[in-house]
């Protein structure tokens, strides 16, 4: 599959293509001066310059097992990874410029998905104590202790937080398949936005509070995969005023996290091709 990095303007309606290659990249993020995207690939890190598109490998020391949930923090000084590890799964914090990663989960697996827009508090999913029931926690970025928001209700994911900081947005399958649901953001008045047949995934809040983008599978859809026709969807935040701006091949690695522009005029994407 050949892997295509794109940003959809949403004044225009229209994508455009930044980068394309054979390498299967996933999940881009903006970075907060709006000059570059960060991207995962083969386990690497690598920055993508907007004016200059190419792969530049951010150095991330001895994590070199990267997976898609990786992001910038809201003041560019930080980049937060999830690196597979001998204990599974684990949350570092490293140097926008790159460095030796400093843990920060406190118990694997676990897998980041957002980051507070004052910079103090990291959300992201887990399971704990051998269970394999995935939840969300949170935890301050100086470390401590993870508060458990929801509690085995069902597989949870994708959490992120809204443009203010006051609640955030995931995904259940608690009353069957995955949906939209929001939160406050110390874990109460958990509600489900809407309910469809298809399978939806990864809810990303707009930096200006209008939008929540959101990844829609085919119906009975299980799990989050790749490769299969999906559809980038927004939506307003009350779950409202609901249309496909998007169809592709893609899922698993298109917007795993955070991907919006600063100012919340466009969002960055991958989709995939297949090799002809």
């Amino acid at each position: 599959m050949r892997s295509m990095l794109e940003i959809y303007d949403l004044a225009t309606g229209t994508a455009r293509l930044v980068l394309q290659t054979d390498q299967r990249i996933e999940a881009p993020n903006w970075d907060p001066s709006g000059t570059s995207l960060l991207i995962n690939g083969n386990g690497l890190l690598y920055r993508v310059p907007l004016t200059a598109p190419q792969m530049i490998a951010v150095d991330t020391g001895f994590a070199t097992r990267c997976n898609n949930d990786h992001g910038i923090s809201p003041d560019g000084k930080m980049i937060v990874i999830s690196n597979h590890t001998e204990n599974g799964s684990e949350i570092f914090l490293l140097p926008s410029s790159g460095g030796e990663p400093q843990l920060i989960s406190p118990q694997a697996p676990s897998w980041w998905h957002g980051w507070s827009p004052d910079g103090r508090q990291l959300a992201y999913v887990a399971a704990r104590n051998g269970n394999r029931v995935i939840d969300v926690y949170t935890i301050p970025v100086t470390g401590g202790g993870e508060p458990r928001l929801t509690h085995g209700e069902g597989h949870c994911d994708g959490p992120d937080y809204s443009a203010d900081g006051s609640q955030i947005y995931y995904n259940c399958d608690r009353d069957g398949h995955a949906q939209i649901w929001v939160m406050n953001s110390d874990g109460s008045n958990q509600r489900k936005l809407f309910a469809d047949d298809h399978v939806n995934w990864f809810p990303h809040p707009s930096p200006d509070g209008r939008h929540i983008l959101y990844l829609a599978y085919p119906p009975g859809t299980l799990g989050h995969p790749a490769d299969l026709p999906v559809a980038l969807c927004l939506m307003d935040p009350e779950g409202g005023n609901r249309r496909q701006v998007l169809t592709f091949t893609g899922g698993q690695g298109s917007i795993n996290v955070p991907c919006w522009s600063p100012d919340g005029a466009a969002f960055a994407y991958v989709r995939y091709e297949p090799d002809s």
